[in-house]
C-alpha cells in the first residue's frame, strides 16, 4: 500500500544533503515579485544561471517600476545566458507594466489572475501562490508530475492533470512543500533517465511505471 506521509516523510530527511531549488531560496528572502521574476528566468534554465541572473537583475531593480525603467538591450545582458532571454526580457516588461497599470505594482495572489499575465503558466503561478503568499495550491512541474506517476499515485498524461489529480488526492497539508520536495528529489535522485532506484529511500513503495533502465 502506498502510504504518502511515510514517503514525503523520507523524501524530506534525504533532501537534506541536497540543494533546494534556486526559487524556493529566493522565496524566504525575497518579495513575491521576486518570486515571479525568477519563475520566469527559470523556464528551460538551470538552476545556477538562474540564481546569478535573479541576482544581478534584482541589483538593479527590485519592484516593477524600477524594472520598467531598464531598456531592453540592458534587460537582456542582465538575465543572459537563462533560456530564451531575449523572450524573457520583453515578457518582464510587459508583465511589468501590466501590475503597475492594474494592480498598483503588486503581484496578485490569485492563480486565475496571475494566469492573465503574459508568459505565466499554471506551474509558475501556483508557485507564486504557494511560496510567494503562502497560500493553498499545488505546483507541478515536470518532477512533479514524473514522480508521482513513477510511483502509481496517479496515472496522468501531463502536468496539468497531475496538478488537478493531486488536488483530488494530496492531503493539503503537502500542499506547500510538494513542489520543493520533489523536484530536489527529481534533481537528484529520481532522475528523468536511468533512475537511481538502488540508493532511493521510497523504492519499495514505487511501481517503477514507465521505468526501463535504472541504476
Amino acid at each position: 500500500m502506498f502510504d504518502i506521509d511515510i514517503v514525503l516523510k523520507s523524501i524530506r530527511h534525504e533532501n537534506k544533503r541536497f540543494i533546494e531549488p534556486i526559487v524556493t531560496t529566493i522565496s524566504r528572502k525575497r518579495t513575491p515579485f521576486h518570486v515571479l521574476i525568477s519563475c520566469l528566468l527559470s523556464l528551460r534554465t538551470k538552476d545556477q544561471t538562474t540564481s546569478e541572473a535573479s541576482r544581478r537583475l534584482f541589483a538593479v531593480a527590485d519592484n516593477p517600476k524600477e524594472m520598467m525603467k531598464i531598456p531592453i538591450p540592458k534587460l537582456e545582458k542582465l538575465i543572459y545566458p537563462v533560456g530564451f532571454y531575449r523572450t524573457k526580457a520583453r515578457k518582464i516588461k510587459e508583465i511589468c507594466k501590466i501590475l503597475i497599470g492594474e494592480y498598483h505594482s503588486s503581484v496578485p495572489d490569485e492563480i486565475e489572475e496571475l494566469l492573465k499575465l503574459n508568459g505565466v503558466g499554471r506551474k509558475t503561478a501556483n508557485l507564486v501562490v504557494t511560496l510567494g503568499y503562502k497560500k493553498p495550491g499545488i505546483c507541478v512541474d515536470t518532477h512533479v508530475h514524473r514522480i508521482t506517476n513513477r510511483w502509481g499515485y496517479v496515472k496522468t498524461k501531463n502536468p496539468h492533470e497531475t496538478e488537478f489529480a493531486l488536488r483530488e488526492k494530496l492531503p493539503k497539508k503537502y500542499w506547500l512543500t510538494i513542489n520543493d520536495l520533489l523536484v530536489t528529489y527529481g534533481q537528484n535522485i529520481c532522475v528523468p533517465l536511468s533512475p537511481k532506484c538502488s540508493i532511493c529511500r521510497v523504492g519499495m513503495y514505487c511501481k517503477k511505471a514507465g521505468v526501463t533502465r535504472h541504476r
